[in-house]
């Protein structure tokens, strides 16, 4: 049995104050054989810059280290890509180092260029994450991606991660859905409602309005798992600045705190050891007492229905930002929705539902950014971006996309940034004549899931404005 010690459970703390100063992205697609790698990157960092009103020159006199994320050396046919981007931005000979943690990759690098920050190593760093998967047809690609497997005793067995999350749709189907085709329907709604705030999202990928029907009807990836069900193989990049608290006023008016927390497990599934359910601040006790007979089968934790990795990550950054209850105390969430049935697991993971009743999340409405049975505002929207189904999962980017996005959301400028007719034009889009402002008005607070593999590895970050911070 897995058991902590005190130093092990300690909260984290930074030695002074993290700030995001700005982020920006570029657009999203399957392919881009119009684009290098590198002039991606540099679209992300552009539009960092503009968004705090710099030119990227100006911008660049601020940053003293660097921090890339890119997940597989294998798309892009390039070690060290790290470096090429780097010197391509214009950055040499400052510091710089490569970040890689699976599908974790994005929200990684954040944590550790927040790092560099909170120990006072650096006043100002940047934080850049991109994929190439363009350059390899879609199974080769998936094929790469299993390899962050344990390739002895798993990859043999499951081949691509569908597969494995397959098993886990089922596993959980069987001891919390109940087997019931309800629950079949739930995961659906995820699809349809993250592909259809991708709509309205320029930069997205995939976006689609479907219906429950369709993803039924999408051809099986892996049963229960189907086409629609799945996240999306993209390219593109994102970036974020962190800096302390003197650097970040004197870049922007208005710098966001952030906190940066991450957990792990390990590779090989099978041999994950049960312990006891790890508590967040909103639960107690007596929230697990009957779990086994409430759900019979679903009382070893950790099984294959739950990440201890995103458990911990929360347990960490809740205690670190002050949080008490996400519901009550967040105003929107990104999750990493690689499948939808992970989707489930995360809300469970971090504590926005107790273990086994993710899915009242979803058929609650509080997931939605306007409830659609009440008709009013969901009490926690979650992936308003379209999230890795609607909108992109261009791995090493992913991470630092959703933490973009909350940030948007938190300024009020996600109607400024997403509404922008030229910003559609210039991906060679038009704005769609339904186009909607999905801004969650009065946001204060966000947090963003980035995650890896089946659990191995998981970061969570909190945004918050300074006026409402919780841990003082």
């Amino acid at each position: 049995m897995i058991r902590f010690s005190k130093r092990q459970l300690k909260t984290p703390r930074f030695l002074r104050d993290v700030y995001l100063v700005t982020g920006g992205q570029s657009e999203y697609r399957r392919a881009f054989p119009e684009k290098r790698t590198e002039e991606l990157c540099i679209d992300a960092f552009q539009d960092a810059a503009k968004y705090i009103g710099m030119t990227p020159q100006a911008m660049k006199k601020y940053i003293h280290t660097c921090y890339y994320g890119h997940f597989a050396d294998h798309f892009g046919d390039q070690l060290l890509g790290e470096a090429v981007i780097h010197d391509r931005l214009g950055l040499d000979p400052l510091g710089n180092i490569g970040v890689k943690t699976g599908g974790a990759t994005g929200g990684s690098t954040i944590w550790e260029a927040a790092k560099a920050v909170a120990s006072g190593y650096s006043d100002c760093t940047l934080a850049l994450g991109w994929e190439r998967m363009d350059e390899v047809p879609t199974d080769e690609g998936n094929n790469y991606i299993s390899c962050a497997a344990d390739k002895d005793w798993e990859t043999p067995l499951g081949h691509i991660y569908t597969g494995y999350y397959a098993v886990m749709a089922q596993k959980y189907w069987k001891v919390y859905g109940r087997e019931e085709e309800s629950f079949r329907r739930t995961l659906a709604e995820i699809s349809v409602k993250n592909h259809g705030y991708a709509c309205h999202n320029p930069m997205a990928q995939a976006p689609m309005k479907i219906t429950v029907e369709d993803v039924l009807k999408s051809p099986v990836v892996a049963y229960p798992l189907r086409a629609l069900d799945c996240c999306l193989m993209s390219m593109g990049a994102s970036c974020v600045i962190l800096a302390d608290k003197e650097t970040a006023y004197e870049m922007c008016k208005e710098p966001l705190l952030i906190y940066s927390t991450a957990g792990s497990h390990t590779l090989r599934v099978a041999d994950r050891r049960d312990m006891e359910i790890p508590l967040l601040p909103n639960e107690t006790e007596e929230t697990y007492k009957n779990i086994d007979k409430e759900f019979p089968g679903g009382e070893r934790y950790p099984g294959f229905t739950g990440f201890l990795a995103a458990r911990m990550a929360a347990y960490y950054a809740y205690r670190m930002a002050g949080i008490k209850d996400p519901t009550e105390d967040l105003d929107l969430v990104e999750l990493h929705d690689a499948f939808t049935i992970s989707d489930i697991q995360t809300y469970e993971d971090i504590g926005i539902r107790p273990y086994g009743k993710g899915r009242t999340y979803v058929e609650s409405g509080d997931c939605y950014l306007t409830n659609p049975k009440t008709g009013k505002s969901g009490k926690l929207p979650a992936n308003l971006s379209g999230g890795l189904i609607g909108c992109m999962h261009s791995v090493g980017a992913t991470g630092i996309m959703q933490t973009v996005e909350c940030m948007l959301h938190i300024h009020g400028r996600h109607a400024e940034i997403h509404g922008d007719a030229k910003r559609w034009e210039s991906y060679g889009k038009k704005k769609p004549a339904d186009w909607q402002d999905l801004q969650v008005k009065g946001a204060k607070r966000a947090l963003a899931i980035s995650h890896a593999g089946v659990g191995s590895h998981v970061t969570c970050t909190i945004l918050m404005k300074p006026d409402a911070r919780l841990d003082k």
